[in-house]
């Protein structure tokens, strides 16, 4: 297009509701399709993402040569202007979140939350088409250092994309980062460094499960051990704070803990209370000016945290002066990864509600739902409440949504990905919270392509998928090529509408019951 002018070109081109992709041709690349959802100015500028062949880029018209300087790219001469080609690299992302407020993360607050992990890299996009159709605040850049291991990849992957996501969606709401089951200062230091913002502590080693069993007798000595210089406190002044009271936590809901009660608390709680507020500690006087909220997750433990044990925790806690934005209990039934709640979902209910009423009491904070992905029955009764603050994280369920895509437009692929997860399952459960029985999962030989998108629908073969992405994500071959990593990224790059289609759909049932309960 002799004299085209770029930027007269992007300023014609509208944001639309699903941003399906516009071409536009440009000399002498050829052709390149746009987001127009992605059109951002810069001063006389214009970025937008988009791309040419099979690759994404980040671009920049500027009406001058070296408009673009500060990017990371190559600049193409136009016959008006010039055109910057970047990747969407890191120094590229930092740069976007220098310019663009919405594209950095922000605290959320006691707003209700969902957090949207994407262990890939790729499903942000899907997940803010989800996220802008609701008023729950999402959390985009959400990774647990465990999955950081598993998946390789580094803090600053996660932001990125969450960076490039919201920048393509053109979404301006603000979202938060959530630095999730954090154990030690090098894990703060490792996540603040890619400039997270919620920080969830992890004391999950230090509860002390058998407090449920034990004696009183051997209770009380095992509290004679607790770490006390690091509470601030003693055995016999704590006790007296709790022990034969009676704490009015609402006008229907009154707690009278005994002394076996407040024994067992201590015991299995006390140096979950000390390790938290070392952390916090070291959080507030290593990077006092960072924005930082907090969540303590004491979920993954065998042992059900009853509402006298979630008053103590967060009690202990306000008096150590450590302020919570959210806490996530062990509740009551059974949360397994990739499939709906387990267990008398009344029960659930009344003692969720329970929960609210101490939050509200002590914060207020949020309760958190952890391996939440898939829990309809759960979304369905907190939506019916319509009380508290609630935050609700996934994780597994964007990956299984990814193979659910591969199954659907290239079965060859996927039929090997469900006979390699069935042959590490048994080692990869142990990690997991999962009842999955591997002989109910057919092998990849025995069901038709029909079948296998049947299996998504089917609680074990979630399971079986679920555990082993780690494995699937990181394999290589003896040449040092990726076993399936790179044919999974491909297969979803060249299938991105249906792979975000069925993202979207997936968490518009998530959200939904929130907004309109049961």
């Amino acid at each position: 297009m002799p004299g085209q002018d770029m930027i007269q070109i992007l300023s014609e081109i509208k944001p639309e509701k699903q941003n399906a992709l516009q071409e536009i041709t440009v000399e002498p690349l050829g052709a390149v399709r746009v987001y127009p959802n992605s059109i951002h100015t810069l001063g006389d500028n214009f970025l937008f993402i988009g791309w040419h062949g099979q690759r994404k880029y980040l671009w920049m018209a500027s009406r001058q040569p070296g408009g673009g300087n500060e990017l990371n790219g190559k600049e193409i001469p136009l016959a008006a202007g010039a055109l910057m080609q970047c990747s969407l690299s890191h120094e590229n992302a930092v740069a976007i979140r220098q310019w663009f407020d919405f594209a950095r993360p922000v605290p959320i607050g006691l707003d209700d939350s969902f957090g949207f992990g994407d262990r890939l890299g790729i499903a942000n996009p899907a997940h803010v088409r989800a996220a802008a159709q609701f008023e729950m605040r999402p959390i985009f850049a959400q990774q647990s250092i465990r999955e950081l291991e598993r998946t390789q990849r580094e803090a600053d992957e996660v932001m990125d994309a969450a960076t490039w996501a919201v920048f393509q969606e053109g979404y301006k709401d603000g979202f938060g980062a959530d630095a999730d089951h954090l154990k030690t200062t090098a894990d703060f230091d490792r996540m603040v460094r890619a400039g997270f913002t919620f920080f969830t502590i992890d004391p999950s080693e230090y509860v002390q499960n058998d407090a449920d069993v034990l004696s009183v007798a051997e209770l009380a000595a095992k509290a004679g051990d607790l770490p006390w210089q690091e509470l601030q406190d003693d055995f016999e002044t704590l006790s007296v704070r709790y022990e034969g009271q009676t704490i009015r936590v609402a006008d229907d809901f009154t707690l009278q803990p005994n002394r076996e009660m407040v024994l067992r608390a201590m015991v299995k709680y006390g140096r979950v209370i000390a390790h938290t507020a070392k952390l916090y500690r070291y959080m507030k006087e290593t990077y006092p000016e960072h924005p930082a909220e907090f969540e303590l997750s004491v979920d993954e433990t065998d042992s059900v945290t009853s509402p006298f044990e979630h008053f103590f925790v967060a009690s202990e806690l306000k008096r150590l002066g450590v302020p919570l934005i959210s806490l996530a209990p062990r509740f009551i039934g059974e949360f397994e990864k990739g499939i709906d709640y387990k267990g008398d979902i009344d029960v659930f209910k009344t003692e969720y509600l329970k929960h609210v009423k101490i939050a509200e009491k002590l914060g207020p904070y949020k309760i958190s739902i952890h391996s939440g992905s898939d829990k309809f029955r759960v979304y369905e009764a907190i939506g019916s409440l319509q009380q508290g603050h609630v935050h609700v994280k996934t994780a597994g369920t964007s990956y299984l949504e990814a193979l659910r895509t591969v199954a659907a437009t290239e079965p060859a692929l996927f039929r090997e990905i469900l006979d390699f997860s069935r042959a590490r399952f048994e080692v990869e459960k142990a990690t997991y919270h999962v009842s999955a029985r591997l002989e109910n999962v057919p092998a990849a030989d025995r069901l038709s392509d029909g079948q296998l998108l049947e299996l998504f629908g089917q609680d074990d073969a979630r399971q079986v998928l679920h555990v082993t992405f780690g494995k699937v994500l990181t394999t290589t071959e003896a040449n040092g090529k990726y076993l399936f990593k790179d044919r999974i990224m491909q297969c979803l790059t060249e299938h991105e509408d249906v792979h975000y289609e069925n993202l979207q759909r997936h968490f518009i049932r998530h959200l939904q019951p929130f907004v309109s309960g049961a």
